[in-house]
C-alpha cells in the first residue's frame, strides 16, 4: 500500500466548516495584502504548481484562491500534451517559458512533473530517463530559488471514490459536462499506477517540499492553500518601497 492511500482525503472531523471557510476568508484578504506587496517592490516572484489526479480540483484552488487578486500580477497556465514545437525541445524549455518574473505570482495547473507522471504511467518515459529527469527538475528548482523565486508544490489528494463522483458529475450535470473528457475515465483506470508514481516523485524530488492537500472537501482545500501561501509569504516581510 502506498503512503498516500494511508493519509485522509478530508477534513479532521473536529474541524467546524463556516468557521473554517471564514478564516479562509481572512487568509485571502491577507493574501491579497501580501501580493500588492510583492508586486509593489519586485523583489520576489512566487510559483504555485498544482499536481494531482483528474478532477482534484486544481482548477478550482487556482480560481478560488487566487482569483480575486489583482489581476497584473498573478497569471495563470495550464499545461497539457506538449504540441510539436514543444517536443522538439528539451522537456523543461516549454516550462521556462512560463515562470514568474520578480513581484508576479504564476499558477501551474499541472507542470514538469507531467514529464515523469504520464510518460511513465503508459511506458513512455523509461525508468532511467526518470531519474535523469528528476535530476533536472531538482537542478531547475534550484536555479528559480537561486533567483529569487518561492517555490510551492501543492498535490490535491482526492480519494478514489471522490475522483469517481466527479466525473460522474461531469457526465450527468450540465453544467459541468463542458469539463467531460472520455479520456479522463481511460486515466482512472491506471489509478495504482498513478499513486506509485507519485511516491516516486515525492521521494526523489522533495528539495522544495511538497504539501499535500486533502482535496474531496473544496472548502478544506481552499483553505488549506490558502494558510499555506499566506504563511509561507510571510516569511518575506514584504513592504512597500519608500524610495521616490
Amino acid at each position: 500500500m502506498s503512503r498516500l492511500a494511508t493519509l485522509s482525503a478530508r477534513a479532521p472531523e473536529e474541524l467546524e466548516k463556516d468557521q473554517t471557510k471564514e478564516t479562509t476568508k481572512e487568509l485571502l484578504t491577507e493574501l491579497d495584502e501580501l501580493q500588492n506587496r510583492l508586486y509593489a517592490g519586485g523583489e520576489y516572484a512566487v510559483l504555485a504548481l498544482f499536481q494531482g489526479m483528474d478532477a482534484s480540483g486544481k482548477d478550482g484552488a487556482i480560481k478560488k484562491v487566487l482569483g480575486k487578486l489583482n489581476p497584473l500580477g498573478v497569471h495563470a497556465f495550464a499545461f497539457k500534451a506538449p504540441n510539436e514545437t514543444e517536443k522538439a525541445h528539451d522537456f523543461l524549455w516549454r516550462i521556462h517559458q512560463k515562470v514568474p518574473a520578480r513581484g508576479m505570482i504564476h499558477a501551474f495547473n499541472r507542470s514538469h512533473y507531467e514529464d515523469v507522471l504520464i510518460t511513465r504511467v503508459h511506458g513512455w518515459c523509461d525508468d532511467e530517463t526518470a531519474h535523469k529527469r528528476f535530476r533536472a527538475i531538482n537542478h531547475f528548482e534550484e536555479l528559480l530559488l537561486d533567483n529569487q523565486t518561492i517555490l510551492f508544490k501543492f498535490y490535491l489528494h482526492i480519494s478514489r471514490e471522490e475522483q469517481q463522483e466527479r466525473l460522474q458529475e461531469r457526465v450527468e450535470n450540465p453544467k459541468k459536462r463542458w469539463k467531460h473528457d472520455p479520456g479522463d475515465l481511460e486515466e482512472a483506470k491506471y489509478w495504482d499506477r498513478y499513486q506509485a508514481m507519485y511516491e516516486d516523485v515525492f521521494a526523489h524530488c522533495n528539495n522544495v517540499p511538497w504539501v499535500i492537500i486533502p482535496a474531496d472537501q473544496n472548502w478544506y482545500k481552499e483553505y488549506c492553500v490558502a494558510k499555506a501561501l499566506v504563511e509561507g509569504l510571510r516569511t518575506l516581510d514584504l513592504t512597500y518601497p519608500t524610495d521616490l
